[in-house]
């Protein structure tokens, strides 16, 4: 992609933490541009600073030095970034049209104005029909698809998705990469997507990030040269196999 295709650009992001042991480097210096309506992987060892990452560039944690900058310009992530965590974290008293709706209540906008959206996003997530069901009535599978819609809903630039189906079973998480693949292409968004499984990571990816250990830096990045649409078939395949062969072996070194 060329350069002016650039949505998100992270300059020299560090993360240093106060502890009562002193400073805590979690993330070094981490430098690494995501395209736009470009799906990015991010995997790393346990305690890198992944997860850190991801609520830096959504606002949620302030950085200690280092820029963010989306479309060549500061943004702000209230409006520009739609986050999906590893639990869904739905609001268990409200129904799953509210629950999708709940950015628009932060964000102060105008109620009435995203609802035909909403019903749009649910139909697109495959939940058409249980938009007055509670959360409590859905599969763990169901409730992240909810998540999805809501992090959606108020058009964000970019999807910031931390380990969404680490908590599913095996069957279930293999739908979901299905699913999310035709949710990202439908939806034209960009993903920058966090995960511990290789396989996962380059069956869904355009590109993976390799971060090391703490104090974390970027030491790989490996463009995912997969046909598209992506089927489970793929990963049967020589060029899948030597994909999630070298990204391990870089893990391993790091």
């Amino acid at each position: 992609m060329s350069e002016n295709n650039t949505l998100l650009s992270i300059r020299n992001l560090r993360k240093v933490y106060q502890t009562r042991d002193g400073e805590l480097e979690a993330l070094g210096s981490v430098s690494f541009d995501v395209n736009e309506r470009e799906f990015v992987s991010i995997v790393g060892p346990s305690g890198c600073g992944k997860t850190t990452l991801l609520r830096i560039i959504a606002g949620l944690l302030p950085k200690s030095d280092g820029e963010i900058i989306v479309n060549q310009s500061n943004f702000d992530p209230t409006r520009e970034v739609g986050f999906v965590f590893q639990k869904a974290l739905l609001l268990h008293w409200r129904r799953v049209l509210d629950n999708v709706l709940l950015p628009i209540e932060i964000l102060k906008l105008d109620r009435k104005k995203y609802i035909d959206r909403a019903y749009e996003l649910l139909k697109l997530v495959g939940l058409d029909g249980f938009e007055k069901r509670y959360p409590n009535e859905l599969s763990g599978g169901m409730q992240q698809r909810v998540s999805i819609a809501r992090a959606l809903i108020h058009d964000p630039k970019l999807i910031l998705m931390d380990e969404p189906f680490g908590a599913l079973d095996a069957i279930t998480r293999e739908k979901m990469n299905l699913e999310l693949l035709r949710i990202w292409s439908e939806a034209q968004k960009t993903i920058l997507f966090i995960t511990h499984e290789i396989n996962e990571a380059v069956f869904l990816s355009d590109r993976v990030i390799v971060l090391s250990a703490r104090p974390s830096k970027m030491v790989g990045s490996y463009d995912i040269d997969l046909e598209r649409p992506r089927t489970l078939q793929q990963k049967a395949t020589a060029e899948f196999g030597e994909y999630t062969v070298n990204i391990y072996q870089k893990l391993e070194v790091v």
